[in-house]
């Protein structure tokens, strides 16, 4: 019954028309507002009023620019990074140690002897030309070199470069494989390794500064071609084993082993190469654990052994700072069995890192060298992001739209995983097989000459490319929370000539059950880790403009020029309302105005009269009275040439008719 009387209500002060003109309402808002301008406008002189109007006009767009400053440099997302220091127990980090040479030469000789019989060859032809003609019968297989050969090439006349092959074959036809003895001895000859693709139809050059680097990254080439056909079970037997590299492990003072527990023993666990071969269920792909270490098969180095990964158990606690009590090891990489084009460097490959999280050891890792106990003190430094839309970061990676091909690890989220998954999916994408560096993808293969013959051009060509790194980069989030640990590294010559003796005889009894002496400065390595300090440091990201911040410049700025608040900003809006209300009624009126005088316009006599308008006014039925005519008479009588105009109503509220149910309503609402 209310909702009736309401829309009666407003129906009838629609059709009343707008109480306000624009000129009236704008006065209206001038002479109520807060805001200081516009009252001036109202109250003073021509002279002033049209001062007070450019005034206000002026600091109105002063304040429209300053909010405009200020909106966009809240939506630019700026932080702030503020530095804390705190003190508590800390969790030791996890240690990933690797040998430097991923392989003993012992037990993979077999599968290197035909690239180590032509690696052989190709020094012969460069170290000495003149006698390595003596041995150019000898049996060698080609058809690794025929593959990717390295060669040589004269650019001592750019427009005519020479090309000539160490073994004699002429690829442009411009000189002898005698004159290629001397080109080589000459300035402006450098080696290149060519890369051909599509039946050799399409060939490109990657050329060296130094032979050594050339004839380096050749044999790693061809040395990814074969590891890549061999089973990965096979390789980890091949590499160097847990027990015979860790020969003794403390960790405060308690002893740390790598060896499996009668357990793991019971529970189906044996130790295989140095590994663990699951009965079960293994913790992490490829990856087994020992008592203290978890061994993973990382392809640039081997074996790999994580102390205190965390994967199956709680990670260790370090009780203080100190040397004490941190990690001691001794290893023993056994330098006597190196494949000797494969590794050229000698010593301990190790990094420290966040328990769960996938070691890259060989970008983030550091050497450690033989013969030298080496000291390293740790400080913490954890990084917190914001996240979107402050930094573009991410939590757990699940927003990035790169597959990682490490989650079989069951490891963190980080970048280096995601941009080394991106770089095998452009991998298999373009060369049809993934590199043997990189996790594989289920139903894919590692690339290899037999199978996949233009994979080395194709993999240059990516290793290469900009738009390849862009891309990955660009897909690819940092992490929001990250620890890092900044070491500083000390060396001292370990053991020393007084007692090096004895310490060598113990550890060749401990390992190998010998009298004598089985190890050799050459090949051990003492470790020391620890933390420096338990202060550890929290950088943390913080937004630098915040809404608070946003609303009180804009205030400060909107109160400084026009002297307003925010009831200013609310009285703008209702002026705005108003004006929107008072011009849907105008266009009510306008609209209705239109249909009555197409509702004049039907009459076919002369205009209603005031009695009848009143009548129609109030009576729906009226109809008012027609005087027939004759169809050959006009619209009007003979007697009068043009119609009389009748007189229209006038246009007062007091003297307007209305229905009875719209006053019962008016009145009903006003007692209301």
């Amino acid at each position: 019954m209310h909702v009736k009387k309401y829309l009666l209500k407003g129906l009838h002060r629609l059709q009343k028309g707008p109480g306000y003109t624009y000129k009236e309402l704008l006065v209206w808002y001038c002479d109520n507002t807060n805001t200081h301008g516009p009252k001036r406008i109202i109250c003073e002189g021509p002279k002033k009023k049209a001062m007070w109007f450019l005034l206000t006009l002026l600091f109105a767009a002063l304040v429209c620019w300053q909010w405009g400053i200020f909106i966009r440099t809240y939506l630019s997302w700026e932080v702030s990074v503020s530095l804390s220091v705190g003190f508590k127990t800390m969790d030791f980090p996890a240690v990933t140690i690797c040998n430097a040479s991923p392989f003993k030469y012992s037990k993979i000789k077999h599968l290197l002897k035909d690239l180590d019989e032509l690696m052989e060859a190709v020094l012969e032809r460069i170290l000495a030309p003149e006698l390595s003609h003596a041995n150019a019968t000898r049996n060698l297989n080609f058809s690794i070199w025929n593959h990717t050969p390295l060669v040589l090439i004269d650019e001592r006349n750019p427009h005519h470069p020479m090309v000539l092959d160490l073994f004699g074959d002429n690829h442009n036809g411009l000189t002898s494989s005698s004159a290629s003895e001397k080109i080589c001895n000459a300035h402006g000859c450098k080696m290149a390794m060519r890369l051909c693709s599509l039946n050799r139809t399409q060939c490109t050059f990657r050329n060296f500064t130094s032979a050594t680097q050339a004839l380096t990254e050749w044999y790693i080439l061809q040395a990814t071609n074969i590891f890549a056909q061999v089973p990965q079970q096979e390789l980890v037997e091949m590499s160097y084993p847990g027990e015979q590299m860790i020969l003794a492990c403390l960790f405060g003072a308690e002893p740390c082993n790598y060896r499996p527990s009668k357990e793991e023993m019971k529970g189906g666990r044996q130790t295989v190469g140095g590994g663990i071969a699951c009965g079960g269920t293994c913790p992490a792909a490829d990856a087994v654990s020992f008592r203290n270490f978890t061994s993973i098969f990382y392809p640039h180095y081997g074996n790999c052994y994580i102390f205190n990964w965390g994967m199956t158990e709680k990670a260790l606690p370090s009780a203080n700072p100190g040397t004490e009590f941190g990690l001691k090891l001794i290893l023993d990489i056994g330098q006597e069995d190196y494949v000797p084009f494969l590794a050229s460097t000698a010593g301990v490959r190790l990094m420290l890192h966040e328990q769960r999280s996938y070691p890259f050891i060989r970008d983030e890792g550091i050497y450690a060298m033989s013969g030298t106990e080496t000291s390293i003190g740790v400080l913490v430094d954890k990084l917190q992001r914001m996240g979107e839309p402050y930094s573009p970061c991410t939590v757990n990676g699940s927003e990035v739209p790169v597959q990682n091909f490490y989650s079989d690890y069951n490891t963190t989220y980080s970048i280096q995983a995601c941009l080394r998954s991106c770089f095998q999916d452009h991998m298999i994408r373009n060369c049809n097989c993934g590199h043997y560096l990189y996790p594989l993808p289920r139903g894919e293969k590692y690339c290899n000459n037999r199978d996949f013959p233009d994979w080395a051009h194709c993999y240059s060509d990516l290793q290469m490319s900009v738009a390849q790194r862009e891309t990955c980069i660009g897909m690819c989030k940092e992490s929001c929370n990250d620890t890092q640990y900044k070491m500083t590294i000390s060396m001292a010559d370990w053991p020393s000539e007084a007692s090096e003796d004895w310490i060598f005889h113990v550890l060749s009894q401990e390992r190998d059950q010998s009298t004598n002496i089985t190890l050799s400065r050459k090949g051990i390595v003492k470790l020391n880790i620890y933390f420096q300090e338990f202060n550890y440091r929290t950088i943390e990201e913080s937004a630098a403009n915040n809404i608070v911040w946003l609303l009180s410049n804009l205030g400060g700025q909107f109160g400084f020029w026009m002297g307003g608040s925010v009831l200013c900003l609310i009285e703008f809006g209702e002026i705005i309302i108003d004006f929107v209300w008072i011009t849907i009624i105008k266009l009510v009126a306008l609209a209705k105005s239109l249909r009555q005088r197409r509702a004049q316009a039907s009459y076919a006599g002369p205009p209603p009269t005031v009695a009848e308008l009143v009548e129609a006014h109030t009576n729906f039925g009226f109809q008012p009275d027609t005087a027939p005519r004759s169809p050959n008479t006009g619209p009007y009588p003979s007697e009068q040439a043009l119609p009389i105009p009748g007189t229209p109503p006038p246009n007062y509220d007091s003297l307007r008719l209305q229905p009875l149910d719209v006053i019962e309503s008016d009145s009903e609402g006003d007692a209301i």
